[in-house]
Parts: structure tokens; C-alpha cells; sequence
């Protein structure tokens, strides 16, 4: 049973009563359309679980047992109330096992930057074929080209690498990530844009349908006026 309205101490049943009580049936349909697993969804938009997440705040433990729980909306929680500073290399495997949607993958994701766990768990991962797996790999290059400012540039470009040799995936998570971290790569400094785009034009000519579809969007935007300048005005 929650108690009253949502704030920092709330247990998991707290959080989970509130979930379902806010359970919108109608809205799982248009999440299925983006290619979201539905089969443990309540149909509660992000828009609401955010500012749920900001009331509750982090606690590590009730993370743990909202990932358990296997709801998809107590898996986004998971994600943004979790404690950075207490997720580990064996927490982001564990969760990776049960990955099977690409917006929870994206999220944890997130947390995984945020935990400082991308030199653990990104080669590793994009070596591990199963599909979620190798996506969270990519996902989490993306997401740490533009929230790992603190990091040098020489930790992005031995990302490169592994983005040519999967550009072939042709599978869809794992193509849209591929170029996601690509894009985010090129577009985080000047001196990664140019390695970024010449990969990007290589796979761009490539044979292969995947990568050909990887590299041409990649230079699309690399090249696009708003990328360029937005760079020049970093670097300047």
C-alpha cells in the first residue's frame, strides 16, 4: 500500500502500487509500435516516471528489487534511481542477461556511464552476440562520447574500432546502435570528428548492405552545417 504522495524512503511495494495504480492499458499498444517489449508493460509513459524518479530519489537496494520485479516500468525506475557509485561490473551482467527491449537497454546504459563502467563492460559486450547484449555495448559508447567529458578523447577512439567490425550486424538494435555511437563519437570533439567521418565514409562504400546504411547516415549528419559549427564553436 503507498503512502500518500510519492517520496524519498519509499519500499518497492510502495513504488509498485503506485505503478499500478497508474496503469494505462490504451497507451501499451502505441509502445509496441516503437519496438518495445510490452509483455510486462503497465503503459506508463516516461514523462511520468521521471518525475516519479525525482521524488523517490536513488536507493540502490529498492533498484535491485525493482529490476527483480521484471515490470518493464520498475525496470526504467531501476535505471534512473539506481546509485551510480554502488553498480558494478557483476550488476551490469546480470542485468544484461534479461535484457529484451532496447529501451531499457538504453537506459541502463545510461546508468552504466554514469557508474563509470564503460572501460569493464563495452568491449566485452559488443563481443557477446546475443543482441541486447551487444546493443547496451554500443549504447553505452553513445552515451559515453557525450557524458564522459572528464575522459580524454583517446578512450572514444579506441571505441572505432570495434564500430567498424560490427557495422556488419545487420540486426536492427544492434545496426541503430551501432551508428548511434558512431554519430555521438564524431560529434564530440573536433579531433574525433575527422577519424569518425573517414570511418564513416569507409563504411559508407562499403559492400555490405548494413554497413553501407551505418556509414551513410553517420556522414549525413557528421557533415551536416549545424554539426560542423556546433564543433567550431567548442573548439574555439
Amino acid at each position: 500500500m503507498t503512502r500518500g504522495e510519492p517520496a524519498p524512503g519509499w519500499s518497492c511495494d510502495d513504488v509498485l502500487g503506485w505503478l499500478r495504480a497508474h496503469a494505462s492499458p490504451d497507451d501499451i499498444s502505441g509502445m509496441a509500435r516503437y519496438g518495445i517489449d510490452t509483455g510486462h508493460a503497465l503503459g506508463i509513459r516516461n514523462s511520468e516516471l521521471r518525475p516519479l524518479a525525482r521524488k523517490i530519489q536513488r536507493d540502490h537496494d529498492r533498484a535491485l528489487a525493482l529490476w527483480d520485479c521484471g515490470i518493464r516500468e520498475a525496470r526504467l525506475l531501476a535505471c534512473f534511481t539506481d546509485e551510480p557509485a554502488r553498480v558494478t561490473a557483476e550488476q551490469a551482467w546480470s542485468w544484461a542477461a534479461e535484457f529484451n527491449s532496447w529501451e531499457v537497454v538504453d537506459h541502463a546504459a545510461a546508468l552504466f556511464v554514469e557508474a563509470g563502467l564503460h572501460d569493464d563492460i563495452i568491449a566485452p559486450f559488443v563481443a557477446d552476440d546475443r543482441e541486447f547484449v551487444r546493443r547496451a555495448g554500443f549504447a553505452t559508447m553513445a552515451w559515453g562520447a557525450v557524458h564522459l567529458k572528464k575522459q580524454p578523447d583517446d578512450v572514444m577512439m579506441a571505441w572505432l574500432p570495434l564500430i567498424e567490425r560490427h557495422a556488419t550486424d545487420q540486426r536492427n538494435f544492434v545496426k541503430k546502435a551501432v551508428n548511434w555511437a558512431l554519430r555521438q563519437i564524431g560529434k564530440r570533439s573536433l579531433r574525433l570528428h575527422g577519424p569518425a567521418l573517414a570511418l564513416a565514409e569507409k563504411l559508407a562504400a562499403s559492400e555490405d548492405r548494413t554497413a553501407r546504411w551505418v556509414g551513410k547516415d553517420a556522414v549525413r549528419e557528421l557533415t551536416a552545417a549545424k554539426t560542423l559549427e556546433r564543433l567550431a564553436a567548442k573548439s574555439g
